[in-house]
């Protein structure tokens, strides 16, 4: 492997959009979705359809990744799949906004309120998350405090399918049902182990040996790495940006605090110097203040 050749996986994100857009692979898709109801005692989807496929092609690397999934039930629900790989600040405001956004698009169409279909959010975390529950499969439903056998709707369900947990302590995995334990174990060790290794443990569920026989022709397509390599390089440019917009803003203000502070002092009548000294800025600066 080259110094700069990236490292694919089965969660990285252009791969995941790429084998789930494919109207080829919807027991694929189909699978994965089932897997996350049945889980929960939920019922196994009929239809899933991605309502915003990714063409590769002409994908736009400086894009954020969410699909959007309409599954055929008596619900007609729709879902919002995404892989987070890195810890933010930001991340379950944006998790929840995205679920708003789907839900509230809804209104767009034409459609009454009593006409709106539930939206549930499946997402994929590759850090620790969420340290207090047991479970690897955390589910979050609008319930009453008081009682929360009393659902205040079922149209909000956020599914966070804890991966990086699942790597500290592989034991998690006999929490799952077969489909979604070999979902996990797909996402997990789809590129550490043998592919022989991977096919014996997959063979039990076709659509997950399906959808690692596609990871594999996904990850030694040449093309695919270079797309896989060029967005890499972009989140890393905007992670450093990011960090060094801080990083700026934080030194203004501490800059803008000492200022503050030198006033004040400087209000009390105390010596240029010694207000200096207490600040760090300098005794110019101090006697510039008003």
């Amino acid at each position: 492997m080259a110094k700069d050749d990236p490292i694919i996986t089965p969660t990285t994100d252009l791969f995941i959009a790429s084998l789930w857009s494919a109207p080829k692979n919807e027991p694929i898709l189909r699978s994965l979705v089932s897997g996350v109801m049945t889980d929960i005692g939920q019922p196994p989807v009929a239809k899933a359809m991605v309502l915003n496929p990714l063409n590769i092609q002409e994908y736009a690397l400086d894009k954020r990744i969410i699909l959007d999934v309409r599954v055929e039930d008596e619900a007609g629900t729709f879902y919002n799949v995404e892989v987070q790989k890195q810890a933010d600040t930001d991340f379950l405001e944006r998790m929840l906004f995205g679920w708003a956004e789907t839900y509230g698009s809804q209104l767009l169409w034409g459609k009454g309120y009593d006409e709106l279909c539930p939206v549930r959010s499946i997402i994929i975390t590759e850090f620790p998350i969420f340290r207090l529950l047991k479970r690897l499969h955390a589910v979050f439903e609008l319930r009453s405090r008081e009682n929360p056998d009393v659902l205040f709707s079922d149209h909000c369900q956020m599914h966070v399918l804890r991966l990086g947990d699942l790597l500290r302590n592989l034991s998690g995995l006999d929490q799952f049902g077969l489909d979604l334990q070999r979902w996990m174990q797909l996402w997990a060790f789809g590129a550490k182990l043998k592919e022989s290794e991977m096919s014996t443990m997959l063979q039990d569920c076709p659509p997950v040996l399906a959808a690692y026989e596609e990871f594999q022709r996904f990850s030694s397509d040449p093309v695919m790495r270079e797309r896989v390599r060029a967005r890499e390089r972009y989140l890393n440019d905007e992670r450093l940006k990011i960090g060094g917009a801080r990083r700026e803003g934080e030194a203004i203000g501490e800059a803008r605090k000492a200022r503050e502070t030198a006033q004040n002092m400087k209000q009390e009548g105390l010596d240029s110097a010694f207000i200096a000294k207490m600040t760090g800025l300098s005794v110019p600066e101090v006697e510039r203040l008003g």
